[in-house]
């Protein structure tokens, strides 16, 4: 089964002298797939990664989430849908500063916690405790690493039981070792949750643990092969 299935996105940006961004970018990434998505800075990898989770629209082509056309949801449906199928994680953390790492983790289901129809407190300090941090449930983030952050920031990612996990440049802040933690976190619970990853990086390294490399330059698809 295909969780996405792009074609032909084109992304446009400004209105006196247009941007393209992307052009004519098409991707089909099957259930359960770890996709790397690689190239310089400005060839559009995060700008295709921003209309996969639905945070941007396509100026022009097709995408399909999980077989549901998301151009045709608005408001509140495609909040719903991104809340129940997405999870993401960045390359700047977006800890809330006065919130502990049980509460960050907490928050993008706090607004639904009474029809959640599970515990989210408890989810959370599962899943805190899945990625190594079950003795920082009360820490805020500047208490804690760069890599603790990142796995504040993974587990708040997986809290709804996303199929999809999108990961923007997860390491970028991290040293070596601490990226390395991070990226075996997200091998590990994607074999456990049965996700499917898509990540973006600039680094050779990190898309080797991907099982496939996508790469992008002046917004097209130049390359796409099964990683080493």
């Amino acid at each position: 089964m295909s969780i996405i299935q792009a074609e032909n996105l084109r992304k446009v940006y400004g209105d006196g002298v247009p941007v393209e961004a992307l052009r004519g970018v098409s991707l089909s990434v099957d259930e359960g797939e770890f996709v790397a998505i690689q190239g310089p800075s400005g060839s559009g990898k995060s700008t295709l990664l921003h209309l996969l989770g639905t945070l941007d629209t396509p100026t022009e082509g097709q995408l399909r989430l999980l077989d549901t056309d998301v151009r045709s949801l608005r408001g509140d449906a495609l909040a719903d849908f991104r809340r129940e199928h997405i999870g993401f994680v960045f390359q700047m953390f977006y800890l809330i500063p006065e919130m502990t790492a049980l509460e960050n983790v907490m928050l993008p289901l706090l607004p639904y916690k009474r029809r959640a129809g599970f515990d989210v407190e408890e989810r959370a300090r599962q899943l805190l405790e899945r990625v190594g941090l079950g003795e920082r449930l009360d820490h805020l983030p500047g208490q804690l690493s760069g890599g603790e952050q990142q796995r504040v920031a993974l587990a708040r990612a997986l809290v709804n039981r996303p199929t999809l996990l999108l990961a923007d440049e997860p390491t970028g802040n991290l040293d070596s070792r601490a990226g390395e933690e991070v990226l075996s976190l997200i091998a590990e619970m994607r074999k456990e949750y049965g996700l499917t990853v898509v990540l973006v990086t600039h680094d050779d390294e990190v898309a080797a643990h991907a099982d496939r490399i996508v790469r992008l330059r002046d917004g097209q698809v130049v390359e796409d092969n099964a990683a080493l």
